[in-house]
């Protein structure tokens, strides 16, 4: 399973940094220098300057930071980036990857979602910790057995983390992931047992 660290942002500056928004909650360990992240077109295709077509490469190839042969000459995203510097400033990610130069190679990274393959994450060493995947696909169970739906994504609220639950009609219902209605979560039965009070499904 794919799973997404970032989605890269506008340029900064002229020399190829991009803003990245972060998706991870160890952003130093997944944005460390050397680091190799894959490439994904995000929800909208990158936005590219005159000069620049957004087109795929296959893994290991070097970006073409300015184009040879002047305008028109497509620019590639490759299907893999190199952390080569990454740094917070005044609240924002920026990174510089590898073989990207130029404020134009960085405008056309726009929109790029960054992933890695889930195998390659380690577990939390806490055992009340989970990453979003392994939560994600599980079904919603009550104490007693009766199914409820199953754990459709992750919400990361300010105040506590929400798991969606897809309800087997098709609606949605916002669960606080708090020990006092989320008792246990069980990995190995594909499962997460929650206790909900009453009126919180119907909200």
């Amino acid at each position: 399973m794919q799973l997404v660290v970032g989605r890269i942002g506008k340029p900064h500056g002229v020399r190829g940094e991009v803003t990245v928004e972060v998706r991870t909650d160890e952003p130093e360990a997944r944005f460390a220098p050397g680091t190799v992240l894959r490439t994904e077109p995000g929800a909208t295709p990158p936005t590219a300057t005159p000069r620049s077509t957004v087109l795929r490469t296959e893994p290991g190839a070097v970006p073409s930071p300015v184009p040879a042969d002047g305008p028109g000459v497509p620019f590639r995203v490759p299907a893999e980036l190199t952390i080569e510097e990454a740094r917070f400033h005044q609240g924002r990610m920026l990174v510089a990857f590898d073989g990207i130069l130029d404020r134009d190679a960085a405008e056309a990274l726009r929109g790029t979602l960054l992933v890695v393959d889930s195998a390659d994450v380690a577990p939390p060493d806490d055992p009340e910790e989970f990453h979003d995947h392994q939560l994600v696909g599980l079904a919603v169970v009550t104490p007693a057995g009766e199914r409820l739906g199953e754990v459709a994504r992750i919400d990361h609220a300010p105040s506590s983390d929400l798991l969606v639950l897809r309800r087997p009609e098709g609606r949605t219902a916002l669960i606080p992931f708090v020990r006092a209605i989320v008792p246990e979560v069980d990995l190995a039965g594909g499962r997460v047992i929650v206790d909900p009070p009453a009126g919180l499904l119907d909200l």
